[in-house]
């Protein structure tokens, strides 16, 4: 039986790494993109072994177009023909009005959201689309429709078009057997929120959220699971938001 192999970027810590141990748990092995933190990318190859599945590491900064190519390369060399892609990597930048906001944070927030995510999408689509078959699930955020005003209206606008994106890829890509989804969370507790400069956000916005709670990672990897898996077999071009009611 053909095994599932899944390239998951940005897969060495928060959702990326939830999404990274669902993912073996459901069968598939994992290809774990990761830009910085090679000690914490092994520990979750080590959990994805646990889980029965098989897993290689690659660090890659997905808006690099030699680096992407070697992520798939290295997928297909170590794990055989790459099924599947969960387009994850995402930056922030530090919190604040677009007035306030450098020019490199903004370079950098377009290159890893949206050039990235197109760059991994395309390289997917190339192998994918000869074989006939294939998932493609994108990270989007429910910023893309909030707007984010004041925190971060810049990375909102990537995922805006990483939304763009799910609906005319699902559509290009259709006929040639490969779903194109998105997930889109809302606050999710996670440590990206230190990482923007403002570590107690996500609680403090938790009385905005009509659960009264920020999500956890698990609960967007199991939204990426299902959109990955066989029972999501007519589901494309959908953007399935995932942040308790907001």
């Amino acid at each position: 039986m053909k095994r599932l192999v899944t390239v998951v970027t940005g897969g060495s810590r928060g959702i990326g790494a939830a999404v990274c141990r669902r993912l073996a748990a459901d069968g598939h092995d994992v290809v774990i993109g990761y830009v910085r933190d090679t000690g914490a990318a092994e520990a979750v190859a080590d959990e994805v072994l646990e889980a029965g599945a098989r897993s290689v590491t690659v660090r890659v900064d997905t808006s690099v177009e030699a680096d992407v190519e070697r992520l798939f390369a290295t997928a297909e060399e170590r794990l055989g023909p790459v099924t599947g892609l969960v387009n994850n990597a995402g930056v922030t930048g530090p919190l604040g009005r677009l007035a306030d906001t450098d020019t490199a944070d903004l370079r950098r927030v377009v290159d890893v959201n949206l050039l990235g995510t197109l760059l991994c999408s395309r390289r997917a689509a190339q192998l994918m689309g000869p074989r006939g078959n294939g998932v493609i699930v994108n990270v989007s955020s429910a910023a893309a429709t909030l707007g984010s005003p004041g925190d971060y209206v810049h990375y909102a606008a990537t995922k805006a078009a990483v939304d763009a994106l799910t609906l005319g890829l699902a559509k290009e890509l259709g006929p040639e057997g490969i779903r194109v989804n998105a997930v889109a969370p809302g606050m999710i507790d996670t440590e990206m929120h230190a990482a923007m400069g403002d570590p107690d956000r996500v609680h403090r916005a938790a009385a905005g959220i009509p659960l009264r709670r920020p999500g956890r990672a698990e609960e967007i990897a199991a939204a990426v699971a299902w959109l990955m898996s066989p029972d999501a077999s007519y589901a494309s071009g959908a953007v399935l938001r995932v942040s308790g009611g907001r």
